[in-house]
């Protein structure tokens, strides 16, 4: 067996911190002793079923205990996890789905009618779990029989009842996970990542700077994602026991409620949601307990992070940068010593490089793209060999990012190298002019995104979305721009939408937009 075994390693912390609540879930804590007997019942369960070494279990899930659960389930079977987040569309599924070869699903009720119509007619799936089937925990899950597109449902206390079961085999270049991108520029690329991939994310994560320091944390992001596998690596790693505090999806309120109650001392949300956050009392909540507030995904906008700690004066935004590709992880700011604007220094085991179009490295501060050399890179897309020769090219993974680094080695990122705007042969990054309209006081969201023109090549184009009882005008917010930009950058139109459109991870979906851009009276978001 490899040392780097994931289901190996989750057994090591059990027998590290012993027995003790770890996850806290609607109105109740589970112990580290149920999660991991839950995981070797239901990895018995799976391998009873016919699951077996090297299958991929696709993981579409509300946020529950069960995520985690049959993470480690899947790997103590040898199977594969594949994490999708709940908001793909039934087409994406269905590509995920027949590109994966997956054997079975594990989901949550609300998803289970997009979960059958996207297996029908894929003839890999045999079966599909349901979490929480009786409405309850999932613990008690009743029996659901019946036959969906050709596939058995069942209940995941009916899977979980088998008698608790070892750990299959598995080397440390065996795959453990196959992660799809978001697909914000394509049809998504299946992404696999070995055993030993995620248990360098996980020990390099716990081994940055400061990381180990905090106990509490507030998790509001999609388990079934990326970023649970993240989670899940990292807590293998830690010194002391942790304790979670888990929504079933993220909520304003909610999360607010949540994080005085526990005396949250950290939590984990992207740009979008701190904007959201932004529309709630902070001042009137007692958030003194909160000091970590990592920030990820997508760029956070200065003007955001600034009111966000100005409202919450003992809490500090810490962003950090990593991708699929990456195991999750590349950079973080070190606690205490972050640096605002960068997402921080590469962490332990991983080098970063600046090149141009050439695959020149550029010197310290100079833009151009982010390349990655660390144990945690996969080693080529999922059945797409032409994807994996323009990314992978000498042992370095080329991001399509744009960025630079400074004199001490933190990281900048600038903009995604697809989003360049070239206006009449000038470079224009989306983010800056984001930046600048964000600085309007009526401005909550922005976006940029370049229409095709036939004089100067690319025009820029903004879209906005008000905060609420806000009024302003598109010239004036072009003004607004004008005043603040270089000829060649601020937009010539300016589009106020109810609101900006995101991805299923809280991305600007600038491809939406694009699609959208010369459709008049078009809805954004819709």
């Amino acid at each position: 067996m490899g040392t780097r075994h994931l289901a190996r390693q989750a057994e090591r912390q059990l027998e590290r911190h012993g027995d003790g609540d770890s996850l806290f879930f609607e109105d109740r804590w589970y112990t580290r002793g149920w999660q991991a007997e839950q995981a070797a019942r239901f990895g018995a369960g799976l391998t009873g079923l016919g699951v077996r070494p090297g299958d991929r279990v696709v993981v579409l899930m509300a946020n529950c205990p069960e995520v985690l659960v049959t993470y480690n389930a899947a790997w103590r079977a040898g199977a594969v996890v594949t994490p999708l987040i709940f908001l793909v569309s039934e087409e994406e599924l269905r590509h995920a789905l027949a590109d994966s070869g997956a054997v079975a699903v594990v989901t949550t009720p609300e998803f289970l009618p997009k979960v059958q119509a996207a297996a029908a007619g894929v003839d890999s799936v045999r079966f599909v779990v349901v979490a929480g089937a009786d409405g309850a925990d999932g613990a008690h899950g009743a029996h659901v029989a019946h036959v969906a597109g050709g596939a058995q449902v069942l209940g995941f206390a009916e899977v979980a009842a088998a008698a608790p079961g070892g750990i299959v085999d598995a080397a440390d270049d065996d795959l453990a996970a196959l992660l799809y991108t978001g697909g914000t520029t394509g049809r998504s690329k299946g992404v696999p990542l070995t055993h030993a991939n995620l248990f360098w994310c996980g020990s390099s994560s716990h081994s940055a700077p400061g990381a180990d320091g905090l106990t509490s944390t507030l998790m509001p992001l999609p388990l079934a994602h990326a970023y649970g596998l993240l989670v899940t690596c990292v807590g293998m790693h830690a010194e002391t026991p942790q304790r979670s505090i888990l929504m079933r999806w993220f909520d304003p309120a909610g999360w607010l409620k949540l994080a005085q109650q526990h005396r949250a001392q950290r939590t984990t949300l992207v740009p979008s949601m701190i904007q959201m956050l932004l529309a709630q009392p902070l001042e009137e909540a007692d958030l003194s307990a909160l000091v970590v507030v990592s920030s990820g995904a997508a760029p956070l906008a200065a003007e955001v992070r600034e009111e966000f700690e100005r409202r919450v004066p003992g809490a500090a935004v810490y962003e950090g940068y990593g991708c699929t590709e990456s195991a999750s992880i590349i950079a973080s700011n070190p606690l205490g010593a972050r640096r605002v604007g960068s997402v921080g220094r590469p962490v332990p085991g991983c080098t970063v490089q600046i090149r141009d179009d050439a695959g020149q490295v550029l010197p310290v501060g100079e833009d151009g793209e982010i390349c990655v050399q660390s144990p945690g890179v996969l080693s080529g897309y999922w059945q797409a060999p032409d994807a994996t020769a323009a990314a992978l090219r000498n042992g370095w993974f080329y991001t399509g990012d744009i960025g630079h680094l400074d004199e001490d080695g933190y990281l900048y990122v600038v903009d995604r190298k697809k989003d360049l705007i070239i206006r009449g042969g000038f470079n224009v990054y989306p983010r800056d002019v984001e930046d600048v309209l964000l600085t309007h006081p009526a401005v909550a969201q922005a976006a940029v995104v370049g229409r095709p023109d036939p004089r100067l090549g690319e025009e820029v184009v903004g879209f906005v979305a008000l905060r609420e009882g806000a009024e302003v005008t598109p010239d004036d917010l072009v003004a607004h721009a004008r005043d603040r930009l270089s000829a060649t950058k601020y937009p010539r139109e300016v589009r106020v939408v109810p609101a900006i459109p995101l991805t299923s991870v809280g991305k600007l979906d600038r491809k939406r937009l694009r699609t959208l851009i010369n459709e008049e009276g078009a809805d954004p978001a819709s």
